[in-house]
Protein backbone atom coordinates (compact mmCIF):
# COMPACT_ATOMS: atom_id res chain seq x y z
CA UNK A 1 0.00 0.00 0.00
CA UNK A 2 1.56 3.25 -0.86
CA UNK A 3 1.60 6.33 1.68
CA UNK A 4 -1.57 7.91 0.43
CA UNK A 5 -3.37 4.54 0.68
CA UNK A 6 -1.89 4.14 4.30
CA UNK A 7 -3.09 7.19 5.35
CA UNK A 8 -6.08 6.62 3.97
CA UNK A 9 -7.04 3.74 5.64
CA UNK A 10 -5.37 5.30 9.09
CA UNK A 11 -8.25 7.86 8.56
CA UNK A 12 -10.98 5.61 7.99
CA UNK A 13 -10.43 3.55 10.99
CA UNK A 14 -10.51 6.50 13.13
CA UNK A 15 -14.28 7.04 11.70
CA UNK A 16 -13.74 10.10 9.74
CA UNK A 17 -15.31 10.25 6.08
CA UNK A 18 -17.78 7.42 6.85
CA UNK A 19 -20.30 9.24 5.21
CA UNK A 20 -19.03 9.11 1.94
CA UNK A 21 -18.41 5.41 1.88
CA UNK A 22 -21.98 4.20 0.21
CA UNK A 23 -22.04 7.36 -2.38
CA UNK A 24 -18.00 5.76 -3.46
CA UNK A 25 -19.67 2.73 -4.69
CA UNK A 26 -21.09 4.16 -7.44
CA UNK A 27 -19.01 4.70 -10.80
CA UNK A 28 -20.01 8.37 -11.00
CA UNK A 29 -19.40 8.86 -7.82
CA UNK A 30 -16.01 7.48 -7.90
CA UNK A 31 -15.25 9.34 -11.19
CA UNK A 32 -16.36 12.73 -9.58
CA UNK A 33 -14.19 12.36 -6.48
CA UNK A 34 -11.29 11.09 -9.08
CA UNK A 35 -11.80 14.48 -11.01
CA UNK A 36 -12.31 16.80 -8.30
CA UNK A 37 -9.42 15.67 -6.60
CA UNK A 38 -7.37 16.31 -9.89
CA UNK A 39 -9.03 19.73 -10.50
CA UNK A 40 -8.47 20.63 -6.35
CA UNK A 41 -4.79 19.48 -6.92
CA UNK A 42 -4.26 21.07 -9.97
CA UNK A 43 -3.35 18.40 -11.54
CA UNK A 44 -5.59 19.37 -14.12
CA UNK A 45 -5.21 23.14 -14.00
CA UNK A 46 -7.88 26.14 -15.08
CA UNK A 47 -8.63 26.05 -18.91
CA UNK A 48 -7.69 22.13 -18.87
CA UNK A 49 -10.41 21.00 -21.72
CA UNK A 50 -11.74 17.59 -20.56
CA UNK A 51 -12.34 15.27 -23.35
CA UNK A 52 -15.67 12.65 -22.74
CA UNK A 53 -14.89 10.15 -24.75
CA UNK A 54 -11.04 10.11 -23.34
CA UNK A 55 -12.25 10.18 -20.00
CA UNK A 56 -15.23 7.40 -20.35
CA UNK A 57 -12.16 5.30 -22.00
CA UNK A 58 -9.81 5.77 -18.95
CA UNK A 59 -12.34 5.40 -16.20
CA UNK A 60 -13.79 2.60 -17.91
CA UNK A 61 -17.53 4.04 -17.81
CA UNK A 62 -19.87 5.13 -19.58
CA UNK A 63 -21.05 8.42 -20.91
CA UNK A 64 -24.25 8.46 -18.22
CA UNK A 65 -21.80 8.16 -15.42
CA UNK A 66 -19.40 10.27 -16.14
CA UNK A 67 -21.99 12.97 -17.77
CA UNK A 68 -23.32 12.58 -13.78
CA UNK A 69 -20.10 13.65 -12.45
CA UNK A 70 -19.28 16.13 -15.05
CA UNK A 71 -22.60 17.89 -13.53
CA UNK A 72 -22.07 17.66 -9.99
CA UNK A 73 -18.42 19.75 -11.10
CA UNK A 74 -19.94 21.99 -12.91
CA UNK A 75 -22.51 22.64 -9.36
CA UNK A 76 -19.45 23.09 -7.80
CA UNK A 77 -18.04 25.69 -9.88
CA UNK A 78 -15.54 23.59 -10.78
CA UNK A 79 -15.75 22.96 -14.22
CA UNK A 80 -18.24 24.68 -17.34
CA UNK A 81 -20.21 22.29 -19.45
CA UNK A 82 -20.93 23.63 -23.36
CA UNK A 83 -23.08 21.17 -24.50
CA UNK A 84 -22.36 19.27 -27.84
CA UNK A 85 -18.80 20.73 -27.20
CA UNK A 86 -16.46 20.59 -24.63
CA UNK A 87 -15.73 20.47 -20.77
CA UNK A 88 -13.12 22.85 -19.34
CA UNK A 89 -11.87 23.60 -16.24
CA UNK A 90 -12.95 26.75 -14.52
CA UNK A 91 -10.49 29.12 -13.61
CA UNK A 92 -10.16 29.78 -10.08
CA UNK A 93 -12.83 32.39 -8.83
CA UNK A 94 -11.79 35.48 -5.81
CA UNK A 95 -15.69 36.21 -5.12
CA UNK A 96 -16.40 32.00 -4.42
CA UNK A 97 -13.18 32.25 -2.69
CA UNK A 98 -14.57 34.51 -0.17
CA UNK A 99 -18.10 32.86 -0.14
CA UNK A 100 -16.56 29.51 0.80
CA UNK A 101 -14.27 30.80 3.46
CA UNK A 102 -17.32 33.23 4.78
CA UNK A 103 -18.74 29.74 5.20
CA UNK A 104 -16.46 27.78 6.88
CA UNK A 105 -15.19 30.25 8.97
CA UNK A 106 -18.75 30.78 10.28
CA UNK A 107 -19.63 27.24 10.99
CA UNK A 108 -15.79 26.06 12.35
CA UNK A 109 -16.09 29.29 15.16
CA UNK A 110 -19.54 28.05 16.40
CA UNK A 111 -17.78 23.88 16.68
CA UNK A 112 -15.20 24.48 18.62
CA UNK A 113 -16.68 27.00 20.54
CA UNK A 114 -18.70 23.98 21.58
CA UNK A 115 -16.19 21.78 22.40
CA UNK A 116 -13.89 24.23 24.41
CA UNK A 117 -17.38 23.29 26.57
CA UNK A 118 -17.68 19.33 26.21
CA UNK A 119 -14.93 17.36 23.97
CA UNK A 120 -14.75 13.85 25.03
CA UNK A 121 -11.30 12.22 24.96
CA UNK A 122 -11.79 9.95 22.10
CA UNK A 123 -12.31 13.13 19.59
CA UNK A 124 -8.80 14.77 21.26
CA UNK A 125 -7.06 11.55 20.40
CA UNK A 126 -8.26 11.69 16.86
CA UNK A 127 -7.40 15.20 16.34
CA UNK A 128 -3.69 14.68 17.97
CA UNK A 129 -3.70 11.87 15.88
CA UNK A 130 -4.29 13.55 12.48
CA UNK A 131 -1.78 16.00 13.48
CA UNK A 132 1.02 13.50 14.28
CA UNK A 133 0.10 12.22 10.64
CA UNK A 134 0.83 15.38 9.44
CA UNK A 135 4.33 15.74 10.91
CA UNK A 136 5.04 12.32 9.51
CA UNK A 137 4.51 13.53 5.91
CA UNK A 138 6.27 16.70 6.48
CA UNK A 139 9.45 13.91 7.97
CA UNK A 140 8.90 12.19 4.79
CA UNK A 141 8.61 14.14 2.01
CA UNK A 142 5.52 12.78 0.72
CA UNK A 143 3.43 14.09 -1.68
CA UNK A 144 1.49 17.65 -0.96
CA UNK A 145 -1.82 15.99 -1.76
CA UNK A 146 -1.67 13.15 1.20
CA UNK A 147 -1.07 16.25 3.51
CA UNK A 148 -4.28 18.31 2.46
CA UNK A 149 -5.99 15.29 2.64
CA UNK A 150 -5.15 14.66 6.60
CA UNK A 151 -5.81 18.28 6.87
CA UNK A 152 -9.22 18.08 5.47
CA UNK A 153 -9.77 15.50 7.53
CA UNK A 154 -8.92 17.51 10.93
CA UNK A 155 -11.48 19.90 10.11
CA UNK A 156 -14.24 17.30 9.47
CA UNK A 157 -12.82 15.77 12.62
CA UNK A 158 -14.08 19.32 14.55
CA UNK A 159 -17.00 18.91 12.80
CA UNK A 160 -17.94 15.03 13.54
CA UNK A 161 -16.57 15.76 17.28
CA UNK A 162 -19.47 18.52 17.75
CA UNK A 163 -22.19 16.55 15.81
CA UNK A 164 -21.78 18.05 12.42
CA UNK A 165 -20.62 15.87 10.28
CA UNK A 166 -23.15 16.29 7.86
CA UNK A 167 -21.78 19.96 7.06
CA UNK A 168 -18.49 18.73 5.79
CA UNK A 169 -20.50 17.45 2.80
CA UNK A 170 -21.61 21.62 2.33
CA UNK A 171 -18.74 23.41 3.09
CA UNK A 172 -16.78 20.92 0.79
CA UNK A 173 -19.44 21.62 -2.00
CA UNK A 174 -19.01 25.23 -1.97
CA UNK A 175 -15.37 25.27 -1.20
CA UNK A 176 -13.57 24.07 -4.64
CA UNK A 177 -12.05 27.02 -5.59
CA UNK A 178 -11.25 28.16 -1.96
CA UNK A 179 -9.17 24.35 -2.20
CA UNK A 180 -7.31 25.67 -5.14
CA UNK A 181 -6.12 28.67 -3.29
CA UNK A 182 -5.15 26.34 -0.58
CA UNK A 183 -3.47 23.79 -2.66
CA UNK A 184 -1.24 26.98 -4.54
CA UNK A 185 -0.17 28.72 -0.67
CA UNK A 186 0.79 24.83 0.35
CA UNK A 187 3.98 25.40 -2.35
CA UNK A 188 4.72 28.42 0.12
CA UNK A 189 8.02 27.91 2.00
CA UNK A 190 6.89 27.24 5.70
CA UNK A 191 3.20 26.53 5.32
CA UNK A 192 3.20 23.09 5.84
CA UNK A 193 4.97 23.81 9.35
CA UNK A 194 2.40 26.80 10.46
CA UNK A 195 -0.07 24.66 9.70
CA UNK A 196 0.65 21.89 11.58
CA UNK A 197 1.62 24.68 14.67
CA UNK A 198 -1.97 26.26 14.44
CA UNK A 199 -3.39 23.05 14.68
CA UNK A 200 -1.84 22.07 17.59
CA UNK A 201 -2.91 25.65 19.00
CA UNK A 202 -6.41 24.55 18.73
CA UNK A 203 -6.31 21.20 20.29
CA UNK A 204 -4.14 22.74 22.87
CA UNK A 205 -7.45 25.19 23.50
CA UNK A 206 -10.16 22.58 23.14
CA UNK A 207 -7.77 20.85 25.78
CA UNK A 208 -8.17 23.96 28.14
CA UNK A 209 -11.71 24.68 27.65
CA UNK A 210 -10.81 27.60 26.64
CA UNK A 211 -13.24 29.16 23.72
CA UNK A 212 -12.26 32.31 23.50
CA UNK A 213 -8.09 31.01 22.61
CA UNK A 214 -9.95 27.98 20.80
CA UNK A 215 -12.03 30.48 18.47
CA UNK A 216 -9.02 32.99 17.97
CA UNK A 217 -6.87 29.88 16.54
CA UNK A 218 -9.30 29.20 14.57
CA UNK A 219 -10.09 32.59 12.78
CA UNK A 220 -6.52 32.85 12.39
CA UNK A 221 -6.06 29.88 10.97
CA UNK A 222 -8.52 29.70 8.45
CA UNK A 223 -7.56 33.42 7.35
CA UNK A 224 -4.04 32.54 6.45
CA UNK A 225 -4.47 31.85 3.31
CA UNK A 226 -7.23 34.27 2.00
CA UNK A 227 -5.02 37.17 3.19
CA UNK A 228 -2.70 35.65 0.62
CA UNK A 229 -5.14 35.67 -2.31
CA UNK A 230 -3.73 38.91 -3.94
CA UNK A 231 0.02 37.76 -3.54
CA UNK A 232 -0.97 34.40 -5.28
CA UNK A 233 -3.25 35.74 -8.14
CA UNK A 234 -0.02 37.56 -9.06
CA UNK A 235 2.29 34.87 -8.90
CA UNK A 236 -0.35 32.53 -10.88
CA UNK A 237 -2.40 35.04 -13.28
CA UNK A 238 -2.96 32.21 -15.74
CA UNK A 239 -5.38 30.26 -12.55
CA UNK A 240 -7.39 33.25 -12.35
CA UNK A 241 -10.11 35.22 -14.31
CA UNK A 242 -8.58 37.52 -16.29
Amino acid sequence: MNDQGAFADVIARLGIGSETKDAAQTASSRTLASLRRRIISLQLPPDTVLGRSELAREYGISQTPLRDALQKLEAEGLVDIFPQSKTVVTRINPNDIEEAHFLRRAVEIEVVRKLAANIDESAMTRLQTLVSMQEMVVANGDDIGVFQDIDDAFHQALLSAAGYAGLHRLIRSRSGHLNRLRRLDMWDAGKVTRIIREHKEIIEALRAGDAEAAVGAVRQHLSQTVSRLERLRAEHPAYFPD
